[in-house]
């Protein structure tokens, strides 16, 4: 996604935030007043958006120093700085909201990203998000997957071509989808089928998909998909899947395992922003 439009949502977050400026630190702060901040973790993580905290500190006050203490993608304990500040207090305190929220967040989608990574630690199973977004956010939720180590499946409905369920209802079988979609994308865009059964997967394959996405299959049906495909496509697997569960489908050979819960039902790390005496 386009940096301009990243910065378009830092504004409309900041202009969420202050409609009308900060009235508290306006009306009990004196201007001048300048001040040291750090910002602490309150327990563990991966972090993720150190960079895009900076952004919003230096939109607000350009004049505002902001020092990271780690990269994305890092890990950090309890009580770990991640950033010193200095500037004008007010700066500080209208920003402090506003970037601890896509601190706090991408940093829990990094940390369950790379709960996954460690769960499937030698195998060569891979972990892709999905769609399942925060609408707007989508850009900085992925790239916070990137950093826990996982990988970015498509970005959007423009990216490449995924025949899911209800596809299929409004078009009447696989192989009519897949011959539909080959005669009108561009060259080179891939082609995913959503598979419940093994006879859907071979229809798949027989059709030419690039990728075949088994969906909510047991255990059972996939090791049986597995044997048939004999790595003549990509299986990708879906579907709640848990650490213990992902762990069972890498164990079979399948190549990518995605994981909605890495954007929908993650947990924001506990990070906050602390003046300094």
């Amino acid at each position: 996604m386009r940096k301009d439009f990243e910065e378009t949502i830092i504004e409309a977050a900041l202009k969420e935030d202050m409609p009308q400026g900060d009235i508290t630190s306006e009306s009990i702060i004196l201007p001048d007043s300048e001040s040291d901040a750090v910002i602490l973790a309150k327990e563990g993580g991966v972090l993720a958006g150190i960079d895009v905290a900076r952004r919003v500190f230096q939109k607000l006050d350009a004049s505002i120093t902001f020092k990271k203490a780690l990269d994305d993608g890092q890990e950090f304990r309890r009580g770990k700085r991640l950033a010193a500040l200095s500037g004008h207090s007010i700066s500080i305190l209208k920003g402090e909201r506003t970037a601890l929220n896509f601190l706090q967040r991408m940093s829990g989608i990094a940390t369950a990203t790379r709960k996954f990574i460690h769960a499937l630690e030698g195998t060569k199973t891979k972990i892709l998000d999905t769609r399942k977004t925060t609408p707007g956010l989508r850009s900085f939720e992925k790239y916070a997957v990137r950093m826990g180590g996982g990988e970015n499946h498509r970005h959007n409905l423009s990216e490449m071509v995924l025949i899911k369920d209800n596809h299929l209802r409004l078009v009447g079988n696989i192989t009519l989808a897949v011959k539909k979609a080959r005669e009108r994308i561009k060259p080179g865009v891939k082609i995913e089928v959503e598979a419940t059964s093994l006879k859907e997967v071979q229809e798949a394959v027989q059709s030419g998909a690039d990728m075949i996405l088994l969906d909510n299959m047991s255990i059972k049906k996939m090791r049986e998909v597995v044997r048939w495909v004999k790595g003549k496509v990509p299986l990708e697997a879906s579907g709640k899947v848990s650490l213990k569960r992902a762990r069972e489908i890498a164990s079979l050979g399948i190549n990518f395992i995605s994981v909605g819960s890495l954007t929908h039902s993650y947990k924001s790390v506990d990070i906050s922003l602390e003046f300094l005496k």
